[in-house]
């Protein structure tokens, strides 16, 4: 059983090495990578079970007891988030396959795209399942560096300039999460994430105070909360939709992950941590702010996603079993409804030929399937009931309540008022896009980039796979009772780490 820990992280990286071999065999790239994420899901989907009736999985590589070796660890929380996003990625390269038969028809292979997306998916993976801070680390540089070439991929003037942007940034975060791992190896010669739940409470409190601040900065960068989210809306709305889509729905709940994880097990809080819910409560309000000062589509949701990171800061700070589970219903509804989105404004860019609101119109009309598909995750992401939004939205805001502190009261405050300014800005989207007069497309600007817009050409995949995502948002609501449940069962583990502490450190299940 242990070694289906370490299959989602192996099966994505030997995948890529044989894409890239035989990468002249376009069908066989795409059978590859559709088959090696369908067994990921599989895998998940198991690991999610046996986490959850018999504990956390734990591999120790080559037998290495921890803390000294490298620990791969599925609980209820790790093994939930990689499902979700197994289907998600699933989905996406769906998408991607159907664009590009669609653009440069079936026989034409890619030497990057394939290989880099698998691993991005491996990095994604490791990141769920590591058991230490190094090894963490190492999973973001594998997504880092596979999404540099993802998004650069058939250069323009204005993707050079974003993904500088993009590049510069996660360089300086990486440069900052390896100095602060140096810090914690110093402090209590560990980086073994269940060690140092222990090691960490020795230090002097100023101490920890600094390297749990250290920790939210380099992760709140990750995560993009304001105010260092300025790198996202720049980089995010140039690539192509699927690799935005995928991005916007992994790379950020990525770094919500670390810091859940490091801040629950690593650095402990004995209340509601108001210095968290001061920063959700900003990040919730510029990001919404910022949305709606916006005409161009795709950065328009890159503010919504600013802002809903916002929520699950809120979450993590009032510090309960009740927001907790909040936050883990909200990141699950998050990464499949922000994906989804993203996937949609790839469709709407498609029959339109821009991503400027104000030139768009009719779509209702002219794509009809296209607008359901946009109008479902909307309303989930506006919180509108019974959307997986409201459930999430609803449990964050009880915890808020349940909190009974002023700057917890505020915060939920906050929260509604996000809700509501997230409606009118997908109003805003759905008036000037799908409401009034049919326009004609606009043609492709560049014709030689890797976006190709204007045709209101979307193949039969391109709108499945949204499809799958939209029936994947519904049914998060429809099982919402089971998914708090399970939910809820993570966020106790979080708060009371000696599960996740013992299943580490002491036992050899891996051996």
């Amino acid at each position: 059983m242990t070694v289906l820990v370490a299959l989602p992280v192996l099966l994505p990286l030997l995948a890529a090495g044989l894409s890239l071999a035989l990468g002249r065999f376009a069908d066989f790239q795409r059978a590859l990578g559709i088959l090696v994420l369908g067994a990921i899901i599989a895998d998940a989907a198991v690991l999610l079970h046996v986490a959850d009736t018999s504990g956390p999985v734990v591999l120790q590589m080559g037998a290495w007891p921890a803390p000294m070796g490298i620990t791969l660890v599925a609980d209820r929380l790790s093994a939930l988030l990689l499902l979700v996003s197994s289907v998600v990625t699933f989905a996406v390269l769906i998408y991607s396959i159907g664009q590009r038969i669609t653009d440069y028809g079936r026989e034409r292979s890619s030497t990057t795209f394939h290989p880099m997306y698998l691993v991005l998916c491996a990095g994604v993976s490791l990141a769920y399942l590591t058991g230490d801070l190094f090894n963490l680390f190492v999973a973001f540089e594998i997504m880092l560096s596979s999404s540099y070439v993802l998004i650069t991929r058939r250069t323009t003037a204005t993707r050079i300039r974003a993904g500088m942007t993009y590049v510069i940034v996660s360089l300086a975060s990486s440069l900052l999460f390896i100095t602060m791992i140096a810090l914690v190896y110093a402090s209590t010669g560990t980086v073994n994430l269940a060690d140092l739940g222990e090691k960490v409470h020795e230090l002097p409190a100023g101490l920890q105070s600094a390297l749990a601040l250290l920790v939210v900065i380099v992760f709140g960068v990750k995560a993009a909360m304001v105010p260092l989210h300025f790198w996202l809306p720049d980089s995010y709305p140039t690539a192509p939709a699927p690799v935005t889509a995928v991005f916007a729905g992994l790379l950020t709940k990525v770094g919500i992950y670390a810091l859940i994880r490091t801040q629950t097990l690593v650095f402990s809080h004995a209340e509601s941590w108001n210095l968290m819910l001061g920063i959700a409560l900003i990040t919730m309000i510029v990001g919404a702010l910022g949305a709606l000062a916006q005409n161009d589509l795709n950065r328009l949701l890159s503010f919504l996603l600013v802002s809903h990171i916002g929520y699950m800061l809120f979450g993590l700070g009032v510090y309960d079993v009740i927001g907790l589970t909040g936050v883990i219903l909200y990141v699950v509804h998050h990464i499949t409804v922000q994906a989804t989105l993203f996937l949609v404004s790839g469709l709407i860019t498609r029959h339109t030929g821009t991503v400027a609101l104000t030139r768009m119109g009719g779509l209702a009309k002219a794509a009809p399937l296209i607008a359901v598909l946009f109008a479902l995750p909307a309303l989930s992401l506006a919180g509108v009931p019974p959307f997986s939004g409201f459930v999430a939205k609803l449990a964050l805001l009880q915890a808020g309540v349940g909190a009974a502190t002023w700057p917890a009261y505020v915060v939920t405050g906050g929260a509604v008022l996000t809700s509501l300014l997230t409606l009118y800005a997908m109003a805003r989207v759905w008036t000037r896009a799908f409401w009034g007069q049919v326009k004609a497309p606009e043609q492709d600007p560049d014709p030689t980039d890797e976006l190709v817009v204007g045709t209101a050409d979307s193949n039969r995949p391109m709108v499945v796979a949204s499809g799958v995502l939209v029936a994947a948002s519904v049914v998060i609501a429809l099982v919402a009772g089971p998914l708090a449940e399970v939910s809820g069962r993570a966020a106790t583990d979080l708060m009371h780490g000696e599960t996740y502490r013992s299943a580490v450190l002491g036992g050899a299940a891996g051996e």
